[in-house]
Protein backbone atom coordinates (compact mmCIF):
# COMPACT_ATOMS: atom_id res chain seq x y z
CA UNK A 1 0.00 0.00 0.00
CA UNK A 2 1.52 3.32 -1.06
CA UNK A 3 2.08 6.20 1.36
CA UNK A 4 -0.08 8.38 -0.91
CA UNK A 5 -3.12 6.19 -0.29
CA UNK A 6 -2.41 5.95 3.43
CA UNK A 7 -2.30 9.76 3.67
CA UNK A 8 -5.38 10.22 1.49
CA UNK A 9 -7.70 12.96 2.86
CA UNK A 10 -10.61 11.09 1.29
CA UNK A 11 -10.48 8.55 4.13
CA UNK A 12 -10.84 9.05 7.88
CA UNK A 13 -8.39 7.41 10.25
CA UNK A 14 -9.60 4.15 11.79
CA UNK A 15 -8.27 2.07 14.67
CA UNK A 16 -9.38 -1.27 16.07
CA UNK A 17 -9.39 -2.83 19.53
CA UNK A 18 -9.97 -6.57 19.82
CA UNK A 19 -10.75 -8.41 23.03
CA UNK A 20 -10.56 -12.19 22.76
CA UNK A 21 -10.70 -15.28 24.96
CA UNK A 22 -7.76 -17.64 25.20
CA UNK A 23 -8.14 -21.36 25.86
CA UNK A 24 -8.02 -24.95 24.66
CA UNK A 25 -9.03 -26.48 21.36
CA UNK A 26 -12.07 -28.10 22.99
CA UNK A 27 -13.48 -24.68 23.85
CA UNK A 28 -12.44 -24.29 27.50
CA UNK A 29 -11.48 -20.70 28.31
CA UNK A 30 -8.16 -20.37 30.19
CA UNK A 31 -6.96 -17.14 31.80
CA UNK A 32 -3.63 -16.18 30.26
CA UNK A 33 -3.72 -12.42 29.66
CA UNK A 34 -1.23 -11.65 32.45
CA UNK A 35 1.27 -14.00 30.78
CA UNK A 36 0.57 -12.69 27.29
CA UNK A 37 0.90 -9.03 28.33
CA UNK A 38 4.17 -9.77 30.13
CA UNK A 39 5.70 -11.63 27.19
CA UNK A 40 4.31 -9.87 24.10
CA UNK A 41 4.73 -6.12 23.54
CA UNK A 42 1.54 -4.50 22.31
CA UNK A 43 -0.84 -6.82 24.18
CA UNK A 44 -2.71 -5.85 27.33
CA UNK A 45 -4.69 -7.39 30.15
CA UNK A 46 -8.37 -6.91 30.79
CA UNK A 47 -9.62 -7.02 34.41
CA UNK A 48 -10.35 -10.77 34.12
CA UNK A 49 -7.40 -12.84 32.92
CA UNK A 50 -9.48 -14.79 30.41
CA UNK A 51 -9.49 -11.79 28.04
CA UNK A 52 -6.54 -10.44 26.09
CA UNK A 53 -6.70 -7.06 24.37
CA UNK A 54 -4.71 -5.79 21.42
CA UNK A 55 -5.09 -2.71 19.27
CA UNK A 56 -3.97 -1.18 16.01
CA UNK A 57 -2.69 2.31 15.42
CA UNK A 58 -5.06 4.50 13.39
CA UNK A 59 -4.85 4.08 9.61
CA UNK A 60 -6.78 5.49 6.68
CA UNK A 61 -6.26 2.45 4.44
CA UNK A 62 -8.56 -0.54 4.96
CA UNK A 63 -5.93 -2.95 3.67
CA UNK A 64 -3.34 -1.72 6.15
CA UNK A 65 -5.82 -1.57 9.04
CA UNK A 66 -7.00 -5.15 8.62
CA UNK A 67 -3.47 -6.41 7.94
CA UNK A 68 -2.16 -4.84 11.15
CA UNK A 69 -4.96 -6.38 13.19
CA UNK A 70 -4.43 -9.80 11.65
CA UNK A 71 -0.67 -9.57 12.18
CA UNK A 72 -1.24 -9.09 15.89
CA UNK A 73 -3.90 -11.78 16.04
CA UNK A 74 -1.55 -14.26 14.38
CA UNK A 75 1.29 -13.27 16.69
CA UNK A 76 -1.01 -14.10 19.59
CA UNK A 77 -2.02 -17.41 18.00
CA UNK A 78 1.62 -18.45 17.63
CA UNK A 79 2.39 -17.49 21.21
CA UNK A 80 -0.56 -19.49 22.54
CA UNK A 81 0.38 -22.53 20.50
CA UNK A 82 3.92 -22.41 21.89
CA UNK A 83 2.59 -22.17 25.45
CA UNK A 84 0.88 -25.55 25.24
CA UNK A 85 -1.28 -25.77 22.15
CA UNK A 86 -3.72 -23.09 23.28
CA UNK A 87 -5.81 -21.13 20.82
CA UNK A 88 -8.37 -18.31 20.48
CA UNK A 89 -11.94 -19.03 21.52
CA UNK A 90 -14.72 -17.51 19.38
CA UNK A 91 -17.80 -15.80 20.71
CA UNK A 92 -18.31 -12.85 23.02
CA UNK A 93 -19.42 -14.61 26.21
CA UNK A 94 -18.21 -17.53 28.29
CA UNK A 95 -20.15 -20.02 26.19
CA UNK A 96 -19.44 -23.26 28.04
CA UNK A 97 -20.20 -24.24 31.61
CA UNK A 98 -17.30 -23.49 33.91
CA UNK A 99 -16.01 -21.17 36.57
CA UNK A 100 -18.21 -18.15 37.18
CA UNK A 101 -15.64 -16.71 39.61
CA UNK A 102 -13.89 -13.52 38.57
CA UNK A 103 -10.27 -14.35 37.70
CA UNK A 104 -8.56 -11.00 38.23
CA UNK A 105 -5.51 -10.54 36.02
CA UNK A 106 -3.77 -8.06 38.33
CA UNK A 107 -4.94 -8.11 41.98
CA UNK A 108 -2.87 -4.97 42.71
CA UNK A 109 -4.75 -2.82 40.18
CA UNK A 110 -7.41 -0.78 42.06
CA UNK A 111 -9.50 -0.25 38.90
CA UNK A 112 -9.60 -4.01 38.30
CA UNK A 113 -10.56 -4.57 41.95
CA UNK A 114 -13.37 -2.03 41.59
CA UNK A 115 -14.72 -3.71 38.44
CA UNK A 116 -14.53 -7.16 40.04
CA UNK A 117 -16.34 -6.05 43.18
CA UNK A 118 -19.01 -4.02 41.38
CA UNK A 119 -19.81 -6.14 38.32
CA UNK A 120 -18.33 -9.61 38.72
CA UNK A 121 -18.29 -11.74 35.58
CA UNK A 122 -20.85 -9.57 33.76
CA UNK A 123 -17.86 -7.79 32.23
CA UNK A 124 -16.00 -10.95 31.17
CA UNK A 125 -16.96 -10.52 27.53
CA UNK A 126 -15.13 -10.22 24.21
CA UNK A 127 -15.76 -7.57 21.58
CA UNK A 128 -14.37 -5.42 18.79
CA UNK A 129 -14.23 -1.65 19.26
CA UNK A 130 -13.99 0.59 16.20
CA UNK A 131 -12.44 4.06 16.50
CA UNK A 132 -12.96 6.77 13.87
CA UNK A 133 -10.76 9.87 14.01
CA UNK A 134 -12.58 13.22 13.91
CA UNK A 135 -10.58 16.37 14.65
CA UNK A 136 -13.41 18.79 15.42
CA UNK A 137 -14.92 18.08 18.85
CA UNK A 138 -18.35 19.50 18.02
CA UNK A 139 -18.59 17.52 14.78
CA UNK A 140 -17.43 14.44 16.68
CA UNK A 141 -20.29 14.88 19.13
CA UNK A 142 -22.81 15.28 16.30
CA UNK A 143 -21.52 12.02 14.82
CA UNK A 144 -21.85 10.48 18.29
CA UNK A 145 -25.49 11.54 18.41
CA UNK A 146 -26.33 10.05 15.02
CA UNK A 147 -24.44 6.78 15.47
CA UNK A 148 -25.83 6.30 18.96
CA UNK A 149 -29.34 6.33 17.52
CA UNK A 150 -28.25 3.59 15.10
CA UNK A 151 -25.84 1.59 17.29
CA UNK A 152 -28.34 -1.27 17.48
CA UNK A 153 -27.81 -2.07 13.79
CA UNK A 154 -24.09 -2.64 14.39
CA UNK A 155 -24.93 -5.05 17.19
CA UNK A 156 -27.44 -6.82 14.94
CA UNK A 157 -24.75 -7.31 12.28
CA UNK A 158 -22.08 -8.56 14.69
CA UNK A 159 -23.99 -10.66 17.26
CA UNK A 160 -22.09 -13.84 18.14
CA UNK A 161 -22.89 -14.64 21.76
CA UNK A 162 -26.05 -16.78 21.97
CA UNK A 163 -24.58 -19.04 24.67
CA UNK A 164 -23.74 -18.30 28.31
CA UNK A 165 -22.23 -20.73 30.85
CA UNK A 166 -23.40 -23.78 28.90
CA UNK A 167 -26.95 -22.52 28.42
CA UNK A 168 -28.98 -21.05 25.55
CA UNK A 169 -30.78 -18.20 27.34
CA UNK A 170 -32.58 -16.95 24.25
CA UNK A 171 -30.60 -13.87 23.17
CA UNK A 172 -28.31 -13.44 20.18
CA UNK A 173 -25.90 -11.15 22.05
CA UNK A 174 -25.90 -12.32 25.63
CA UNK A 175 -22.82 -10.14 25.99
CA UNK A 176 -24.82 -6.97 25.52
CA UNK A 177 -27.75 -8.25 27.56
CA UNK A 178 -25.55 -8.80 30.63
CA UNK A 179 -22.92 -6.09 30.14
CA UNK A 180 -23.42 -3.22 32.63
CA UNK A 181 -24.01 0.05 30.78
CA UNK A 182 -22.32 2.75 32.89
CA UNK A 183 -23.73 5.26 33.62
CA UNK A 184 -27.25 4.53 32.47
CA UNK A 185 -29.21 7.14 30.53
CA UNK A 186 -26.23 9.24 29.43
CA UNK A 187 -27.14 12.44 27.58
CA UNK A 188 -26.78 13.01 23.86
CA UNK A 189 -24.25 15.79 24.63
CA UNK A 190 -25.19 18.93 22.75
CA UNK A 191 -21.62 20.24 22.94
CA UNK A 192 -18.24 19.50 24.48
CA UNK A 193 -18.84 21.79 27.45
CA UNK A 194 -21.81 19.64 28.47
CA UNK A 195 -19.74 16.48 27.96
CA UNK A 196 -16.93 17.78 30.20
CA UNK A 197 -19.33 18.96 32.92
CA UNK A 198 -21.25 15.69 32.88
CA UNK A 199 -18.14 13.49 33.10
CA UNK A 200 -16.75 15.60 35.94
CA UNK A 201 -20.05 15.22 37.81
CA UNK A 202 -19.96 11.42 37.37
CA UNK A 203 -16.42 11.31 38.74
CA UNK A 204 -17.31 13.46 41.75
CA UNK A 205 -20.28 11.23 42.57
CA UNK A 206 -18.09 8.12 42.01
CA UNK A 207 -20.53 6.68 39.48
CA UNK A 208 -17.50 6.56 37.18
CA UNK A 209 -14.14 5.39 38.55
CA UNK A 210 -12.14 7.29 35.92
CA UNK A 211 -12.87 9.15 32.65
CA UNK A 212 -12.80 5.90 30.64
CA UNK A 213 -15.32 4.21 32.89
CA UNK A 214 -17.93 5.33 30.35
CA UNK A 215 -19.39 2.12 29.00
CA UNK A 216 -21.94 3.09 26.38
CA UNK A 217 -22.69 1.64 22.96
CA UNK A 218 -20.60 4.49 21.58
CA UNK A 219 -18.57 7.20 23.27
CA UNK A 220 -16.43 10.25 22.50
CA UNK A 221 -12.82 9.44 23.36
CA UNK A 222 -9.27 10.71 23.18
CA UNK A 223 -5.97 10.66 25.04
CA UNK A 224 -7.21 13.43 27.34
CA UNK A 225 -10.92 12.69 27.45
CA UNK A 226 -13.21 14.52 28.16
CA UNK A 227 -11.10 17.65 27.59
CA UNK A 228 -9.50 16.47 24.38
CA UNK A 229 -11.74 14.23 22.26
CA UNK A 230 -10.40 13.13 18.89
CA UNK A 231 -12.10 9.85 18.08
CA UNK A 232 -15.51 8.25 18.07
CA UNK A 233 -15.43 4.78 19.64
CA UNK A 234 -18.12 2.26 18.69
CA UNK A 235 -18.22 -0.25 21.55
CA UNK A 236 -21.43 -2.19 20.97
CA UNK A 237 -20.18 -4.81 18.49
CA UNK A 238 -19.66 -8.40 19.52
CA UNK A 239 -16.25 -9.71 18.46
CA UNK A 240 -15.87 -9.45 14.67
CA UNK A 241 -13.68 -12.40 13.74
CA UNK A 242 -13.86 -12.61 9.94
CA UNK A 243 -11.66 -9.98 8.25
CA UNK A 244 -14.08 -9.23 5.38
CA UNK A 245 -17.03 -8.81 7.75
CA UNK A 246 -14.95 -6.69 10.12
CA UNK A 247 -13.93 -4.35 7.29
CA UNK A 248 -17.54 -4.10 6.08
CA UNK A 249 -18.79 -3.01 9.50
CA UNK A 250 -15.99 -0.44 9.76
CA UNK A 251 -16.86 0.81 6.26
CA UNK A 252 -20.53 1.20 7.16
CA UNK A 253 -19.55 3.24 10.22
CA UNK A 254 -17.11 5.43 8.28
CA UNK A 255 -19.64 6.04 5.51
CA UNK A 256 -22.27 7.07 8.04
CA UNK A 257 -19.79 9.43 9.73
CA UNK A 258 -18.97 11.02 6.37
CA UNK A 259 -22.69 11.60 5.84
CA UNK A 260 -22.83 13.41 9.18
CA UNK A 261 -19.76 15.53 8.45
CA UNK A 262 -21.13 16.55 5.05
CA UNK A 263 -24.72 17.27 6.12
CA UNK A 264 -25.10 19.70 9.08
CA UNK A 265 -28.84 18.96 9.24
CA UNK A 266 -28.16 15.32 10.14
CA UNK A 267 -28.61 15.57 13.89
CA UNK A 268 -31.21 13.70 15.98
CA UNK A 269 -31.52 16.61 18.43
CA UNK A 270 -32.86 18.78 15.61
CA UNK A 271 -35.76 16.40 15.12
CA UNK A 272 -36.44 14.50 18.36
CA UNK A 273 -36.80 15.09 22.08
CA UNK A 274 -33.66 13.98 23.90
CA UNK A 275 -35.44 11.81 26.44
CA UNK A 276 -37.30 10.03 23.63
CA UNK A 277 -33.97 9.39 21.93
CA UNK A 278 -32.39 8.00 25.13
CA UNK A 279 -35.30 5.65 25.78
CA UNK A 280 -35.64 4.57 22.15
CA UNK A 281 -31.93 3.79 21.82
CA UNK A 282 -32.01 1.72 25.01
CA UNK A 283 -34.99 -0.27 23.72
CA UNK A 284 -33.38 -0.78 20.32
CA UNK A 285 -30.15 -2.05 21.85
CA UNK A 286 -32.00 -4.54 24.00
CA UNK A 287 -34.12 -5.68 21.04
CA UNK A 288 -31.02 -6.17 18.88
CA UNK A 289 -29.28 -8.06 21.70
CA UNK A 290 -32.24 -10.41 21.98
CA UNK A 291 -32.95 -11.07 18.30
CA UNK A 292 -30.27 -9.25 16.20
CA UNK A 293 -31.27 -9.35 12.53
CA UNK A 294 -34.64 -10.84 13.44
CA UNK A 295 -35.53 -7.90 15.69
CA UNK A 296 -37.80 -4.95 15.09
CA UNK A 297 -36.20 -1.58 15.76
CA UNK A 298 -37.50 1.96 15.96
CA UNK A 299 -36.18 4.24 13.21
CA UNK A 300 -35.36 7.55 14.93
CA UNK A 301 -36.13 9.54 11.80
CA UNK A 302 -39.74 8.39 11.38
CA UNK A 303 -40.43 7.07 14.87
CA UNK A 304 -41.80 3.89 13.27
CA UNK A 305 -40.88 0.34 14.16
CA UNK A 306 -39.43 -1.69 11.33
CA UNK A 307 -37.56 -4.90 10.57
CA UNK A 308 -33.86 -4.67 11.41
CA UNK A 309 -32.79 -6.08 8.03
CA UNK A 310 -34.90 -3.55 6.16
CA UNK A 311 -33.50 -0.63 8.17
CA UNK A 312 -29.89 -1.81 7.83
CA UNK A 313 -30.29 -2.28 4.10
CA UNK A 314 -31.71 1.23 3.75
CA UNK A 315 -28.91 2.82 5.81
CA UNK A 316 -26.25 0.87 3.89
CA UNK A 317 -27.73 1.95 0.58
CA UNK A 318 -27.89 5.60 1.63
CA UNK A 319 -24.29 5.40 2.89
CA UNK A 320 -23.04 3.89 -0.35
CA UNK A 321 -22.92 7.27 -2.09
CA UNK A 322 -20.59 8.66 0.58
CA UNK A 323 -18.45 5.50 0.45
CA UNK A 324 -18.21 5.80 -3.34
CA UNK A 325 -17.26 9.48 -3.16
CA UNK A 326 -14.44 8.63 -0.73
CA UNK A 327 -13.27 5.54 -2.59
CA UNK A 328 -14.10 2.67 -0.23
CA UNK A 329 -17.47 1.40 -1.47
CA UNK A 330 -16.14 -2.10 -2.24
CA UNK A 331 -15.56 -2.69 1.46
CA UNK A 332 -19.32 -2.42 2.06
CA UNK A 333 -20.15 -5.44 -0.10
CA UNK A 334 -20.23 -8.08 2.69
CA UNK A 335 -23.06 -6.22 4.49
CA UNK A 336 -25.57 -7.81 2.13
CA UNK A 337 -23.90 -11.18 2.73
CA UNK A 338 -24.54 -10.86 6.47
CA UNK A 339 -28.16 -9.90 5.86
CA UNK A 340 -28.66 -12.91 3.57
CA UNK A 341 -26.75 -15.56 5.56
CA UNK A 342 -27.24 -14.27 9.11
CA UNK A 343 -24.66 -13.30 11.70
CA UNK A 344 -22.65 -15.88 13.65
CA UNK A 345 -25.22 -16.09 16.45
CA UNK A 346 -27.93 -17.04 13.96
CA UNK A 347 -25.66 -19.51 12.18
CA UNK A 348 -24.67 -21.17 15.47
CA UNK A 349 -28.27 -21.42 16.64
CA UNK A 350 -29.18 -23.09 13.35
CA UNK A 351 -26.48 -25.67 14.10
CA UNK A 352 -28.05 -26.23 17.51
CA UNK A 353 -31.38 -26.73 15.76
CA UNK A 354 -29.79 -29.47 13.65
CA UNK A 355 -28.81 -31.35 16.80
CA UNK A 356 -25.32 -30.12 17.71
CA UNK A 357 -24.31 -29.37 21.28
CA UNK A 358 -22.94 -25.98 22.35
CA UNK A 359 -19.46 -27.48 22.68
CA UNK A 360 -19.63 -28.97 19.19
CA UNK A 361 -20.62 -25.59 17.77
CA UNK A 362 -17.80 -23.80 19.57
CA UNK A 363 -15.18 -26.39 18.60
CA UNK A 364 -16.33 -26.16 14.99
CA UNK A 365 -16.07 -22.37 15.15
CA UNK A 366 -12.54 -22.63 16.58
CA UNK A 367 -11.47 -24.78 13.64
CA UNK A 368 -13.19 -22.53 11.09
CA UNK A 369 -11.58 -19.38 12.47
CA UNK A 370 -8.19 -21.07 12.53
CA UNK A 371 -8.63 -21.70 8.81
CA UNK A 372 -9.84 -18.16 8.07
CA UNK A 373 -6.95 -16.56 9.92
CA UNK A 374 -4.37 -18.86 8.31
CA UNK A 375 -5.77 -18.21 4.84
CA UNK A 376 -5.66 -14.46 5.44
CA UNK A 377 -2.24 -14.17 7.00
CA UNK A 378 0.74 -16.46 6.28
CA UNK A 379 2.15 -16.02 9.79
CA UNK A 380 -0.82 -17.77 11.41
CA UNK A 381 -0.41 -21.40 12.51
CA UNK A 382 -1.49 -23.88 9.85
CA UNK A 383 -4.97 -25.36 10.42
CA UNK A 384 -3.39 -28.81 10.13
CA UNK A 385 -1.61 -28.11 13.41
CA UNK A 386 -5.02 -27.83 15.09
CA UNK A 387 -6.51 -31.13 13.96
CA UNK A 388 -8.34 -32.95 16.78
CA UNK A 389 -5.97 -35.06 18.86
CA UNK A 390 -6.41 -38.87 18.81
Amino acid sequence: MSDDIERSPLLLTKGLEEEVYTGTRDGEVVGMSHRVAADLPGFATEPDSRNVEFTTAPYRSYEILVDRLMTKRCRLRNYLKDQGDYTLIPGSTLSLAGSEDFQISNPQNPYYQHIRDLYGTKVVTASTHVNIGIDDAEELLRAYRVVRTEASIFLALSACSPFLHGEIPGGHSMRWLVFPETPRGAPFFRNQRQFVDWVEAQLRSKVMFNPRHLWLSIRPNGMDTPYGITRLELRICDRLTRPRILAAVVALLEARVWQVLEDPALDPLLHRDEQWLIETCARNEQAAARASLESRLVDWRSGAERDAVEWIREIAESAREAATAHGFERWLEPIEEILAEGNLAQQWLREIGRGKTIREVIVGAIEELNRIDAEYHPDCPSPVEFMPVG
